[in-house]
């Protein structure tokens, strides 16, 4: 691959929005100042949503200490808000969109722009590795249920890739700046989040190429309980399908399994207090569901350890049941 010298580097535009981060966002700039990337090439805009707690306090330390850090307002509070704000405050060729509950190897930014030349694309991303937080079992469970298939439903950037992918969309993303003069900004009606996915089903209707690739890469904290997990995936599924609402935006069947489960179980519960057939449906559905849980959460734990076994199912289910349950409100609302 090509060495980008100082001389020829391009200048980068790195955005992160973030709201009420103060666990992540130290440890979120440190690796991106970690770069091995000419730190006079990099403009890091941290767009902040009027946090509450100390994450402004920390940006503006960071930005008094290195120049190339600057902190700017996000009024509105939400995602595609802060990345439209950062896409204009911009002064970079390039874009690389990231998320404050990361860190990022070191050569992430160089082998973005890479590929981003050496394939002639518009938007590069690469996998996340998913780490616990906090040293918990529950904290664990959760990171290695966003690592198997039966979790994320053979999410790309999440499960990984061992070659070059063309894809639908990515974990973040380096974008050439001419791209969103050529199909717009972030759409701000997606307030709960799919941003990414509708600008990116843009950017393929428009001949645009969305390169995945291995070696690029970062590790990405989860939520670590219980109660955090389960809301998190709620507000996934809303978002999976009620932003139809706003455009016509194409789907994975993964991303409707967990709506149809959820409602197959209601509709077959409430039926079968009175017809029989249902009743069967129900167990059937509810059975079959238990058993695959069982059976890839005991796979895990032989992998990672027995005392996982104890804890995946539930983690499991609080992925499925939260993400098809925020899906069921999705669609209620969406037909409303």
């Amino acid at each position: 691959m090509k060495n980008f010298s100082r001389d020829n580097c391009l200048l980068v535009s790195i955005i992160i929005p973030c709201r009420n981060e103060e666990k992540f966002i130290g440890k979120c700039l440190d690796s991106i100042i970690s770069q091995n990337y000419p730190k006079e090439k990099l403009e890091v805009l941290v767009i902040d949503g009027m946090s509450e707690d100390k994450t402004r306090e920390i940006i503006k330390n960071y930005s008094q200490k290195y120049s190339f850090i600057k902190l700017l307002d996000n009024p509105k509070k939400f995602i595609p808000s802060a990345l439209n704000i950062g896409i204009k405050s911009s002064k970079g060729e390039i874009i690389i969109r990231m998320d404050s509950h990361a860190v990022y190897d070191k050569e992430y930014v160089l082998k973005c722009l890479e590929y981003l030349e050496k394939y002639k694309a518009d938007n590069v991303g690469g996998g996340i590795k998913t780490i616990p937080f906090k040293n918990t079992i529950i904290a664990k469970a959760i990171a290695l249920s966003l690592s198997h298939p039966f979790g994320v439903g053979g999410s790309r950037f999440r499960m990984g890739s061992k070659k070059i992918r063309i894809v639908d969309t990515v974990f973040g993303g380096c974008y050439k700046k001419e791209i969103f003069k050529k199909i717009g900004l972030f759409n701000e009606n997606f307030t709960g989040g799919s941003e990414d996915m509708e600008l990116n089903s843009r950017l393929k209707k428009a001949g645009g190429k969305i390169i995945l690739a291995p070696d690029i890469v970062s590790y990405y904290y989860p939520k670590s309980n219980f109660r955090d997990f389960f809301l998190h995936n709620l507000r996934d599924g809303i978002w999976a399908i009620y932003p139809l609402k706003f455009v016509r935006m194409p789907l994975r069947l993964r991303h409707y399994i967990p709506l149809i489960f959820v409602s197959g179980l209601f509709v077959s519960l409430i039926l079968g207090l009175f017809f029989f057939f249902a009743k069967v449906l129900f167990i059937l559905i509810f059975g079959s569901y238990l058993l695959l849980n069982l059976f890839f959460s005991l796979e895990v734990s032989f992998k990672k350890g027995l005392k996982y076994f104890f804890v995946l199912p539930i983690v499991f289910a609080s992925r499925h049941i939260g993400y098809g349950l925020g899906s069921v409100w999705g669609l209620i609302k969406l037909i409303i």
